[in-house]
């Protein structure tokens, strides 16, 4: 694979070179966002063994999305990968929090929790971020629902906020208003339960 393409900060051209074949595109591609992604899972899910399984699942519909032609180039892949873990999520609480199939590495043709440099973290570092995800998590379950949903689209989905106005049905500067005022009711939670983000 072309050194250039795989530093580069372009998704697109990432996902270019993985449909033309180049495997290793999609590890580039994986290690990027896997922390985004595995945190909104995590979010919604509230249990680690799930998002585990849950986060797998979304890859490897990611890529066989891929694979088959179905994703569509609009310049917002992320946006596209946690829409795909949003209805993965869906499917696995309507369908009675079945067990998950865990689909083998071999199987699904790219191997995403035995890939050593997802793994490289220390125990305390995990312990560390594991912590931040719940206290953050508390924080934002803690909002008003409007308040929350904002927040959740626009740092969890990467919406612009035009897009959330569109998605939550209500004007620009509602959606501004009300990312405003989470904010604000963040940071009074954060000084009354007396967090540290360090």
């Amino acid at each position: 694979m072309n050194r250039e393409i795989l530093k580069s900060d372009n998704d697109q051209l990432l996902l270019r070179s993985f449909i033309e074949g180049d495997e290793s595109a999609i590890t580039t591609l994986v290690e990027r966002h896997r922390k985004r992604v595995y945190n909104y899972i995590l979010m919604l899910t509230k249990d680690r063994q799930t998002a585990d399984d849950l986060f797998q699942e979304t890859f490897i519909k990611v890529i066989d999305s891929l694979r088959s032609g179905r994703y569509a180039e609009n310049g917002r892949f992320i946006s596209w990968v946690l829409r795909i873990a949003h209805n993965i999520v869906i499917d696995h609480f309507r369908s009675g929090k079945k067990p998950v199939r865990v689909v083998p590495g071999e199987e699904a043709g790219y191997d995403l929790l035995n890939n050593r440099k997802l793994a490289d973290e220390t125990i305390e570092e995990v312990l560390i971020h594991e912590q931040i995800e719940q206290d953050v998590r508390d924080l934002i379950d803690r909002l008003p629902s409007e308040q929350r949903e904002v927040v959740v689209l626009r740092h969890y989905f990467d919406l612009s906020f035009k897009e959330i106005a569109q998605r939550t049905g209500v004007s620009i500067n509602t959606a501004l208003g009300r990312m405003r005022y989470a904010l604000i009711n963040l940071r009074k939670l954060i000084e009354e339960k007396r967090i540290a983000f360090a």
